[in-house]
């Protein structure tokens, strides 16, 4: 299946058919926003982070996305459990590194989380990646201070050691693995003024990770989605409150149409 508008169609109605069961361990300021976009999407999402059962809970989802946005001890013991067991049960993993390179605990975090399972799928901005590629890439908590392109030597080094596939957030998507790229250049600048926005592009991912085991097409799928339902929920209301309500209306009544109209990929 190439990538194209009627490739990424049938992942949507896949996800619509299916209902996914997205397991989340996610942090406290997303974790109503990516609910709902996953709900709006089709899949179904769960927020289950204590160490008592992620493990068990992993063995009836359909992916597991893990993101270190608010970190404590509690979580990391749940991140390791659940990683672990996704790996053995062959379950998709989608892993957003947000902020790390800000902080030592969260550098070692992502280091310890990587090193027991590495992901199928990372997703982060520029310096999120520069950063765990190990380039000491400068950071402002959770803002990129670099473009996406800046990134892709970095993405192609944690693709290489890692095996899997990088996504780098922007203005422009680059979607890495090995000599693979794509790029996608959807979306609005209005959606860096919602929180979240990123950790939302994160839990798509892992819905259509849930039905589509080319993970190079399933993250530029999902990033493709996020970006064309970013514009037009910014065409409707341009501010950012009305903009959270938009996006999860644009996902929810999303059709074949607009992807073919709107796509801008490459």
């Amino acid at each position: 299946m190439t990538q194209s508008p009627q490739s990424i169609w049938t992942d949507v109605e896949r996800i619509r058919t299916q209902a996914p069961l997205i397991h989340n361990i996610t942090n406290f300021v997303v974790m109503n926003n990516t609910a709902n976009a996953l709900l709006a999407i089709g899949a179904s999402p769960a927020m289950v982070h204590a160490p008592e059962e992620v493990e068990e809970f992993v063995s009836i989802s359909s992916a597991l996305v893990v993101n270190i946005g608010t970190l404590d001890s509690t979580f990391v013991a749940g991140m390791k459990l659940a990683m672990r067991q996704a790996k053995s049960l062959g379950k998709p993993i989608v892993f957003d590194p947000v902020g790390v390179g800000a902080t030592t605990y969260r550098n070692r975090v992502s280091e310890e989380l990587l090193a027991l399972a590495p992901p199928d799928i990372i997703r982060g901005n520029a310096s999120e990646i520069m950063a765990l590629a190990g380039l000491n890439a400068q950071t402002k908590g959770v803002d990129s201070l670099y473009g996406s392109d800046a990134a892709l030597d970095a993405a192609r080094r944690l693709s290489s050691v890692l095996g899997c596939v990088v996504v780098i957030s922007g203005a422009i998507d680059y979607i890495v693995q090995g000599e693979q790229l794509a790029a996608v250049a959807n979306g609005h600048p209005l959606m860096t003024k919602v929180t979240g926005m990123g950790c939302t592009a994160t839990a798509l991912t892992g819905a259509f990770a849930a039905i589509n085991t080319n993970y190079v097409q399933a993250a530029t799928h999902a990033m493709a989605v996020m970006g064309i339902a970013g514009e037009l929920a910014a065409e409707k209301n341009q501010a950012p409150g009305s903009l959270q309500v938009n996006f999860l209306d644009a996902l929810y009544t999303l059709t074949e149409s607009e992807i073919e109209e709107r796509l801008k990929l490459s």
